[in-house]
């Protein structure tokens, strides 16, 4: 009888539920549909957060970005709110618990992590724009805690390490797929790749980086003699997937942080001694400042601009003369740099770049695309972009984490506890290699599908160095 109860209570909600759905949409009312979604969600929260963390990742390629005009704030539907309940969640159980695992507070890239979120609060307290910077704070802080700390604990058990990269694999392969069949139907054209990535992704460099940070994990898993034949197939298919995305997206970015990651990886993978590299740097620097002159002269000379040919795209790169693109990143840099040389150590706060930069720009430096509003995005950086915003110390706090996770990514590839670790290490530390270089031309950790694989990635190595011992060659 009880049983017959249940299934009628059941049945009458999901009827009800059914008739307001049909009402609502008749009325042009859309977000009661939301709703169980919005409800699977906080039982998550509170009785299986690895489970919500997850389905976070899963949903991150879909989220789409939602404008309140009168209130003048943007939010990542459907994922943002969730992503702020963990955060507050995760701080609440921390003050009550009172402990949290030291060795992972007492990594290197954990400790440097933490400096940097010190000294984002103390260059939002001495901003120029303090609600702008305390904005962005808050933005970082729950990436950081969501997907870094809190994902750290779902990171003890191995498999969810590769749960993490397929799920948001797979869905960003379903988001690459429907991006490259529209940019088909208009015959790819390059001048319609901004287009062809929207409603998901902001531009298509911003597309293409995220695709170029995950690459690398899948072409390394398919060669994983623990996986099934099949699963080492779809692995490799996902990267030809990727690939296909980067190289229709137009990204000259993107195109130049996998061929670094390429030579990554010969590095790598053959154990080329660090004193070759080193001098292979010392020749490669000593050269560029011997024959500098020669160099910009060769540079001046490059009148190829952005084109739809694959070629004529890659020559572009170095064309410092007449590509607009290029020519307006420049003036971005400089104008950071100019920032920074007004306020060195504090900078001018968090986020607050693409409010202050316009006065610092030179009418030398001034391009077709150049706004005299400075409202046309930030400082195209991950390096310069926090020198501008918090000083010398905020690009070199970023600098110190790039190098620390490079560092603890080559370390657990030589010696991480089993072969498919190692493999998942190599993996990662590639697509970091990607991002790194990408980091020098563009930056996009304000934006939830970079950070959300940034932070869980990094999270992995650190959670591999922490939680698993010594070497097996199994």
């Amino acid at each position: 009888m009880l049983k017959d109860n249940k299934l009628q209570w059941l049945y009458g909600g999901s009827a009800v539920f059914a008739a307001l759905s049909i009402f609502l949409v008749v009325q042009d009312v859309y977000w009661f549909l939301a709703l169980p979604l919005a409800l699977a969600m906080m039982l998550l929260l509170f009785f299986s957060l690895d489970k919500l963390i997850l389905l976070l990742v899963f949903l991150t390629p879909f989220t789409v970005k939602y404008r309140h005009e009168e209130l003048g704030f943007t939010i990542d539907l459907p994922t943002e709110p969730v992503i702020v309940a963990i955060m507050l969640l995760f701080v609440f159980r921390l003050i009550y618990e009172r402990q949290y695992d030291m060795r992972v507070l007492k990594h290197p890239v954990t400790i440097i992590l933490l400096l940097n979120l010190v000294w984002l609060f103390v260059t939002s307290v001495s901003s120029e724009l303090p609600l702008v910077s305390f904005k962005f704070f808050v933005s970082r802080l729950w990436f950081v805690v969501a997907f870094f700390f809190a994902a750290i604990y779902l990171f003890r058990e191995q498999a969810n390490m590769k749960r993490f990269m397929w799920l948001f694999g797979t869905a960003l392969v379903i988001v690459v797929i429907l991006v490259t069949y529209k940019h088909y139907t208009v015959g790819f054209e390059r001048n319609l790749g901004y287009w062809a990535v929207r409603p998901f992704f902001n531009d298509h460099t911003h597309y293409s980086a995220v695709l170029a940070l995950i690459a690398p994990f899948f072409v390394v898993m398919s060669f994983n003699r623990v996986d099934s034949a099949l699963r080492k197939r779809v692995a490799l298919i996902f990267f030809i997937i990727f690939c296909v995305g980067i190289l229709f997206s137009y990204s000259r970015a993107s195109w130049l942080s996998l061929m670094v990651a390429s030579a990554g990886f010969i590095i790598l993978v053959f154990r080329i001694q660090f004193r070759f590299i080193l001098a292979g740097i010392i020749l490669l620097v000593g050269s560029l400042y011997l024959f500098q002159n020669e160099i910009i002269m060769h540079l001046e000379r490059n009148q190829q601009e952005s084109s739809g040919d694959f070629g004529e795209h890659l020559q572009s790169i170095s064309n410092i003369t007449s590509d607009a693109s290029n020519l307006e990143r420049i003036n971005r840099w400089r104008s950071a740099y100019r920032m920074y040389q007004e306020r060195p150590v504090l900078g001018w706060g968090p986020g607050t770049y693409q409010f202050t930069y316009a006065p610092f720009q030179r009418s030398e430096d001034y391009t077709i695309i150049t706004t005299h509003f400075g409202d046309l995005g930030n400082a195209h950086s991950e390096y310069i972009g926090p020198l501008a915003e918090s000083g010398l110390p905020g690009m070199a706090g970023m600098l110190a984490l790039s190098l620390a996770v490079l560092a603890t990514g080559v370390k657990l590839y030589k010696r991480a506890p089993n072969r498919e670790m190692r493999l998942m290490a190599l993996g990662i530390s590639l697509g970091f290699i990607t991002y790194f270089t990408h980091g020098m031309l563009n930056n996009f950790l304000d934006t939830d599908k970079a950070s959300v694989p940034f932070w869980g990635m990094m999270a992995i190595l650190v959670a591999m160095d922490v939680f698993y011992g010594k070497r097996d060659d199994r």
